[in-house]
């Protein structure tokens, strides 16, 4: 009788935990789409001009040479796949550039501009159509995660989707509203930490452990990088792509300045998720095996696993940022910049900046975590015995 109890208050507390998630996720999926109905000032003129998908179906004159470059323009011929032009075919044009324009052939899907002014229509290729490409892999990905991670696969792949939901429909539209881009980022990362923690851990205490950890990792990441720029002399006026965001926040509410520091906290999210995550499992496995080790002793173990995660950590950042920004290093290498020059460039310093903030954020998350988890496990420990012991007592008398 009394597992037939233990069963009906379990599936009870199944179908309350499931109820609120749904619930959540549905006021929050209400919250977004109205907080999403901004107005946007038009910044660059588009009357008259559409991005339109169409097919190749003849090239008139290629413009690949003997020696098997390319110079000038394609002269082609589309069939219009949407649009006002939807099944006609048009003349167009396909430019020779690395950004703009693309090598066509016969058959392959493209995305072109089309400007119509009255009875005039021009038409240039944009680029190749890879949308489906995207999707494909996108889908191969989400496979790969389900068939090799199982049931936590799946948690992944819908902690992802969240993440992604957040940081377009939430976080952008803050910012773009005029919030505060760290405040922004800090909800991002509170929101998504929890969410996916969740989702993964389970409703525990080693879960909410590896959130506290994380999101004190990620808030001293972004603390570390704005004490960084303030004696390096760094603001977020000093990126490469400025004036593209003056020219922006002149007609907006955007705070261009706290973008650079803001997208720090987003950059680090992920490698102080997986310490955090890593060293709360690890002490609440050392605790579950060893039931008598003292929170000094957990915590020590805590930090013992975190010392061998902070190199391959700190890696993982360190090579991100560097590989996000290899091509302005390689022309500073290029240039052969006096020692000088390129340690005091603001490219240089913002490298630097990101790449020292992240790390510092994911070697602090080690001890953060360690502390919590141990002491919040030996909690349950310790109300376990006082319980035990009440009962005893009870029994006695």
């Amino acid at each position: 009788m009394s597992d037939k109890i233990k069963t009906v208050f379990s599936d009870k507390k199944k179908i309350i935990k499931i109820s609120v998630a749904l619930v959540f996720f549905i006021v929050f999926a209400v919250f977004l789409y109205f907080f999403n109905q901004v107005e946007k000032p038009e910044l660059v003129s588009t009357n008259g001009r559409t991005f339109e998908t169409a097919v190749v179906t003849e090239i008139v004159q290629d413009n690949i040479q003997e020696d098997g470059s390319r110079i000038g323009n394609q002269y082609l011929k589309l069939k219009m796949l949407s649009g006002e032009l939807a099944g006609q075919t048009v003349d167009a044009t396909s430019a020779n550039g690395h950004l703009f324009g693309a090598e066509c052939k016969v058959g392959m899907r493209v995305v072109t501009v089309t400007s119509i002014s009255g009875d005039v229509t021009v038409t240039s290729v944009y680029s190749q159509d890879r949308q489906y490409v995207i999707y494909i892999f996108v889908t191969i990905f989400m496979l790969i995660m389900c068939i090799i991670g199982g049931k936590n696969g799946l948690k992944s792949v819908l902690g992802l989707v969240f993440t992604f939901v957040c940081i377009i429909f939430l976080y952008l539209p803050m910012i773009f509203r005029g919030f505060s881009p760290f405040f922004a980022a800090i909800v991002v990362v509170i929101l998504t930490t929890f969410v996916s923690m969740l989702l993964i851990g389970g409703y525990t205490k080693k879960t909410f452990c590896a959130i506290t950890g994380t999101v004190a990792g990620v808030v001293i990441s972004g603390l570390s990088a704005a004490i960084f720029g303030y004696f390096a002399g760094i603001s977020g006026y000093n990126v490469s792509d400025i004036e593209s965001l003056l020219f922006i926040g002149q007609s907006t509410n955007i705070d261009i300045g706290g973008l650079l520091f803001s997208g720090i906290l987003i950059a680090s999210l992920g490698a102080v998720m997986d310490v955090g995550m890593s060293v709360s499992s690890t002490i609440n496995e050392i605790h579950l095996n060893s039931p008598n080790m003292t929170r000094i002793q957990l915590f020590k173990s805590g930090i013992n696993v975190g010392r061998d995660m902070m190199g391959t950590m700190s890696n993982t950042l360190i090579l991100a940022f560097t590989g996000s920004s290899l091509s302005t290093l390689l022309l500073d290498y290029a240039y052969n910049l006096p020692y000088l020059q390129l340690i005091n460039s603001y490219s240089i310093g913002i490298e630097i900046m990101q790449g020292l903030s992240g790390t510092i954020g994911v070697i602090l998350t080690v001890p953060i975590t360690s502390a919590v988890t141990a002491f919040m496990i030996t909690n349950k420990k310790t109300f376990s015995l006082k319980k035990n012991k009440t009962t005893q007592n009870e029994i006695t008398e």
